[in-house]
């Protein structure tokens, strides 16, 4: 059975999803508040949106799971969705954003970005509607996903604008601000589209919330009744002409209405315009004049010509206006006066404007009705090309400024850019005049010809209609301006009274002095009229004669609150014969709208060029908006142009895409997969799942952090910590599922892959078998499009943040910035992950990229033991092995011997040192001296041992020999169980709890640990060479390991933490393993409780993030106590001044002693001790003969010299007030000495 697709309708009482509307708790949206934000209407529009896109998701569900859907009807759904939502998203773009980017920065641009994405996310999805063959298989699975993604994109989005724009819109303007700029939102909307947008949106909510949509509809829109009766038919639709009486609760606006109708009901010989109206406009006449206009709506003009000519009219004056510009270009180029560029510039995007709306009309209007195959797309492109060069021309002319020389450069490029603009346009304007004109003037009748050009006309928004209309009708002849609205009066719909009426009221203000074109030459308003008959209606409620010119100043004063950047422009059409000051009687007094071009931004003519994109191409609009371009212009030229140290993120980006692009592509095949393939993509899941996390985890609390922490750049991260919210929440959906397709898969048949999948096993009954088949294809189907969803939204995320935060790098962090943040970045992150992200990243990238990102670790981590723990690490077969699964073993190889060839020292070996004689000793310990390479302590510690290298080798030579002839295990020293506890039987030492003993590869001999081994040997043991280890439960002597491998101790763990580049086991403590320290160390891990400092080169709690750092700071012995605090198991400390000591030593040195023995600055907050020495030295009096003595002394703790009172013991600060200071000499006695600075 086909399931029908649902006719758009009210839905009475519907609930609003949790991720919609919250106005009942939003700021002003409260449902009982007479002050209703206007805001609200964006929160319905965003209901409406999920609404059909779970609607459409539904659907094509259905048709990937087999059931039968109309599609044809579906198809249209999707292209009326992508008109909603494109026009929706142009004109946030053009209006919303660039207002709200006045009052908050750093906000907008990322929203602007994302509709973007989502544009070339629709352009996706038609691209496979419109591949559409019945007998594809894959496409109904790929349609269902696709439309996954679309909404789970534009969900985000939305959400997003909720908890971020919507509130600052509500906190940062007034209501009246916020009525303005949804209504300069409505007016930027094409007329078409508000016809099928505000009925759509209408239907889509519950009752209680359309009559909320009329009350604020009610204050958004300007008082004046025509405008509301307008936007109230609009809401209505169509089918709700009889209903209009309603839509506006108040009477008066019939006198509007019956105005508007007499406007259409005069004789043939007589123009219809709100200016002029038949003398004899009484109501009765007005049956009997509606069926002559039906009649008149097929005969010619008066004067014989078509209708469809009128696209002559238009050519003519887009042609005339390029003619003045260029003009005006030369103008500017003889004389070097750049003063009026600004108007300049505002014609030019005016005509641009102009231009590509009337692209846009023949191309969704003309061109299809005339021909299908019919296009001049190319042309328009090229057209639209040439208006952007000619934009950025002027910007980089105003952006020269006063630099004469610079300016100069410009003057050919203006008047030879206007030029090219008119050869262009005329040269398609023939083309259209030759090939188009005489097709649609044979082919249509005068009643089709006058429908196209009232189609075309209502492709354009309002607030454009509103200057393009005197700008026209301002060109032309009396007699041609009398037929133009005689056409379109005749075209437009009964419904479309009042438009009609404010067009043709808009129309004659483009005349001289906004005289009238009736035939009479009355040039008098038919409200005047209109009075005269409708005495019974107050007069001031006409919305006609209300209109005076006061209120035409005061309704554009009340509307253009929210100002643009440069507001410094003037109307971009003062000519001769357009937009005249209204100063006459006889001036038509159709109110405007109250929205001009201040208000839209810095231009609105990037959003009629994405419009024009919906029109004749599928593909993605050209991200080029002059809205948000102050980051994005002035990075893009040098955009990884040089390689930095932040640019190691894009390596972790292009290994996420890379599994991103496996796991939507692999996700197809679970429908038909076996339990090898389900496991190894659960795996390759999870494995990306945990990188992600790692990687946003790092971006949300180091990166985002250092951006905002920027003065110009605060809030450009917000909107990035929301993605990471929901993108966790995308992989939480994606396990779910992963976890019951798992629990299903188990319990099918083991052959049914074997099968045709939509039958059932044999082995099994067909009832149970079908019904978990179709189950398990319906999760299967669904993962398919959660994966697809995951894809595009990270693939996006990836998208804006290399566009938009990425550059903010190189223009505000140095260099060694850039690296303390990758360091803090690496020093978060646990040997585990590194271990395996390492392969991981190097996989997807290049050979030179590996270097690259290397050579940024390296440098990160130079003060660390990094490259000592990738040495030990690659040298482990496993990792060898994985590299090798990976095609990266020959990265492997080359990275091993740059870190050869970075580490070289002298290292000789024990055989060699036995055969040196003395001089050749000697010898080598001169070379280890001259190596400017080598830390001192490392030098000190190679020389010792090369001192006593010969008794060393005598002792390793003799061990061997030794061990070499004992072959039992019972005669190695210590083979035999050690216990912690012997009453309980707990294996291990007094160090540690463990079932293992470790045997010393410097001595052969069995040890509990490395401290049981020092403490009665005379020598130390390296744990990292341990290779064999004797398991304390059976007693047998294996290679070192996790876990025993004899069969009788059946895989008994040693202990619970294992680390096998220490050959470390412990079985009571939390530990990790830190790759920069290569140590072991007490805490549950980087990133979790420590992160490791890559100047100080330690393991710190997480909460000294922010500490004084000094440059390897704990490789040194502990002041007190003398041991090497790097490799001490006893707690550290750290101090105040960026020194260590043992937390033992602290606590014993701090008991007679407050500051630090190194520096001698003051262990703590001293300021209770300080008072008390003030008052001590207040109740002292000094002998007379030191009482005029002053010493010179040097504060400790503010490194500043001052002078104090002599006194035997304390001297104070007399900046810092610390008694904490040394005296550097002693003067004379002089008069009234005090401490002084």
């Amino acid at each position: 059975m086909a399931i029908p697709v649902p006719e758009l309708q009210r839905r009475e009482g519907a609930v609003l999803p949790s991720s919609s509307l919250r106005a009942a708790s939003f700021g002003g949206c409260s449902t009982d508040s007479e002050g209703k934000s206007p805001i609200l209407i964006f929160f319905l529009f965003h209901k409406a949106v999920l609404n059909e896109l779970d609607s459409l998701h539904r659907l094509a569900m259905a048709f990937a799971t087999g059931h039968q859907v109309d599609i044809h009807p579906l198809f249209q759904r999707y292209r009326f969705f992508r008109s909603v939502y494109a026009h929706h998203s142009c004109a946030e773009d053009e209006v919303i954003f660039p207002a709200l980017d006045i009052r908050v920065k750093n906000v907008a641009q990322t929203y602007s970005l994302e509709h973007s994405s989502e544009s070339n996310l629709f352009d996706h999805v038609f691209e496979l509607l419109d591949s559409y063959m019945k007998n594809d298989e894959s496409f109904p699975k790929e349609l269902a996903s696709c439309t996954g993604a679309l909404r789970t994109s534009i969900s985000q989005h939305m959400a997003k604008e909720e908890e971020q724009v919507f509130p600052l819109l509500i906190e940062k303007f007034s209501l009246e601000e916020q009525a303005s700029l949804v209504w300069q939102f409505l007016c930027s909307i094409p007329v078409n589209m508000m016809q099928e947008f505000l009925p759509w949106l209408s239907s889509s909510i519950s009752s209680d919330e359309y009559q909320d949509m009329r009350k604020c509809l009610s204050k958004i829109v300007p008082e004046e009744k025509i405008l509301q009766h307008v936007i109230f038919t609009w809401m209505e639709g169509r089918n709700g002409a009889a209903l209009l009486g309603s839509s506006v609760d108040d009477s008066n606006i019939q006198c509007c209405l019956g105005s508007a109708a007499s406007t259409l009901t005069p004789p043939l010989d007589t123009v219809i315009c709100a200016c002029g109206a038949p003398s004899s406009g009484k109501r009765k006449y007005l049956a009997t004049n509606n069926d002559v206009l039906e009649t008149d709506r097929t005969q010619p003009m008066t004067d014989g010509t078509h209708p469809m000519n009128e696209i002559l009219l238009w050519h003519k004056a887009i042609e005339r206006e390029l003619n003045d510009i260029a003009e005006e270009a030369r103008k500017i180029q003889v004389s070097g006066d750049f003063t009026n560029l600004s108007v300049f510039n505002e014609r030019l995007q005016f005509i641009a404007e102009v231009c590509i709306f009337h692209s846009i009309a023949e191309d969704k209007v003309i061109f299809p009705a005339v021909d299908e195959e019919l296009s001049f797309s190319q042309e328009h492109a090229e057209e639209e090309s040439q208006f952007n060069e000619f934009r950025c021309l002027i910007q980089s002319i105003q952006d020269a400024g006063a630099k004469s020389t610079s300016i100069a450069e410009f003057l050919p490029k203006l008047c030879s850019h206007a030029d090219q603009v008119i050869e262009t346009i005329r040269r398609h304007f023939n083309s259209e005049e030759v090939q188009v004109l005489p097709l649609a003037l044979k082919h249509f009748s005068f009643e089709r010809q006058r429908e196209l050009l009232y189609q075309s006309l209502c492709v354009m928004p309002l607030r454009l209609i509103e200057r393009v209309l005197p700008w026209l009708v301002g060109s032309l002849t009396d007699d041609e301006a009398r037929n133009f609205l005689k056409n379109m009066q005749l075209a437009a719909p009964a419904i479309d009274t009042a438009l009609v009426t404010l067009f043709t009221g808009w129309a004659c203000k483009g005349r001289n002095q906004g005289i009238c074109v009736s035939a009479d030459g009355s040039g008098c308003c038919p409200v005047k009229k209109f009075t005269d008959i409708e005495e019974d209606f107050v007069r001031s409620s006409c919305p006609c004669t209300s209109a005076s010119h006061e209120d035409e100043a005061k309704r554009p004063a009340k509307r253009n609150i929210v100002s643009r950047r440069n507001s410094n422009t003037s109307e971009p059409l003062d000519t001769a014969n357009a937009h005249k000051t209204l100063s006459s009687e006889r001036s038509c007094c159709v109110p405007g709208l109250g929205v001009n071009s201040n208000n839209l931004g810095m231009s609105s003519l990037s959003t009629a060029k994405s419009l024009r994109s919906l029109s004749f191409s599928s593909s993605a609009p050209s991200l080029n908006s002059s809205l948000f371009l102050w980051e994005t212009d002035n990075c893009s030229s040098d955009f990884r142009s040089a390689e930095r140290p932040i640019d190691t993120i894009f390596k972790f980006h292009k290994a996420i895409i890379k599994d991103l692009e496996y796991l939507d592509v692999e996700s197809g095949k679970l429908s038909d997969c076996d339990e090898t393939f389900l496991r190894q993509f659960i795996g390759r899941f999870h494995l990306l799942w945990g990188f992600y996390r790692a990687h946003s985890n790092a971006e949300d609390e180091i990166v985002f952090p250092a951006l905002e922490s920027k003065e110009a750049l605060h809030n450009v991260s917000h909107s990035y910590t929301l993605d990471h919210k929901q993108e966790e929440k995308l992989f939480e959906d994606i396990n779910s599922v992963l976890s019951e397709l798992s629990h299903l898969h188990e319990s099918l048949p083991r052959g049914h892959f074997t099968e045709d999948l939509t039958g059932s096993s044999p082995e099994v009954s067909a009832a149970h078998g079908s019904d978990c088949m179709r189950k398990y294809n319906e999760l299967a189907t669904n993962l398919q499009g959660m994966c697809k969803s995951i894809r595009v939204t990270l693939d996006h995320h990836i998208y804006r943040e290399e566009l938009e935060l990425w550059p903010l790098f190189g223009k505000h962090f140095s260099i060694e910035e850039q690296d303390k943040i990758v360091g803090r970045i690496i020093g978060t992150t646990g040997a585990e992950v590194l271990q395996s992200m390492l392969p991981w990243v190097t996989s997807a990238l290049t050979q030179d990229e590996q270097n690259k990102m290397m050579d940024t670790w390296k440098h990160a981590t130079k003060n660390t033991m990094f490259n000592e723990w990738l040495n030990e690490l690659w040298k482990r077969p496993e990792l060898q092995n994985e590299t090798s699964e990976t095609s990266i073993s020959q990265q492997g190889n080359d990275f091993q011997e740059s870190l050869d060839q970075s580490d070289q020292m002298f290292k000789p070996g024990w055989k060699e040192i036995f055969r040196m004689n003395q001089n050749e000793l000697e010898s080598e310990i001169r070379k280890v001296y001259r190596d400017s390479t080598l830390d001192p302590r490392r030098k000190a510690y190679l020389v010792q041992n090369l001192l006593t290298s010969r008794w060393i080798a005598a002792q390793q030579k003799l061990l061997q020999a030794s061990s070499s002839e004992t072959s039992d295990v019972e005669d190695i020293t210590g083979c035999c169980p050690s216990f912690q506890d012997p009453e309980k039987q707990v294996f291990g030492c007094e160090h540690y709890k463990r079932n293992c003993k470790l045997r010393a590869a410097c001595c052969g001999k069995l040890f509990t640990c490395r401290f049981c081994h020092d403490k009665v040997s005379d020598h130390s043991m390296d744990r990292k060479a341990t290779t064999e280890m004797m398991c304390m439960s059976c007693l047998q002597i294996e290679a070192v390991g996790p876990i025993c491998t004899t069969p009788s101790c059946n895989g008994l763990s040693m202990a619970k933490y294992y680390c096998n580049i220490c050959k470390f086991f412990d079985d009571e403590r939390t530990v990790y393993h830190c790759p920069f320290c290569n140590l072991c160390r007490v805490g549950k891990g980087l990133g979790i409780d420590y992160f490791h400092c890559m100047t100080c080169n330690c393991c710190l709690g997480i909460k000294l993030v922010n500490h004084k750092c000094l440059e390897k700071s704990l490789e040194t012995n502990c002041p007190i106590c003398c041991d090497f605090l790097f490799t001490s198991s006893a707690t550290v400390r750290a101090l105040p001044c960026g020194h260590y000591m043992h937390s033992a030593c602290f606590q014993a040195y701090t008991c007679s002693h407050y500051t630090c023995p190194i520096c001698s600055k003051s262990l703590g907050d001293m300021a209770v001790y300080f008072g008390m020495l003030d008052a001590l030295l207040a109740t002292e009096e000094l002998p007379v003969e030191y009482k005029d003595r002053c010493q010179d002394i040097l504060c400790n703790d503010c490194d500043r010299k001052g002078t104090a009172r002599f006194h035997w013991l304390y001297h104070k600060c007399g900046f810092c007030g610390s008694y904490n200071t040394r005296v550097i000499k002693s003067d004379a006695a002089i008069p009234d000495c005090a401490s002084s600075h």
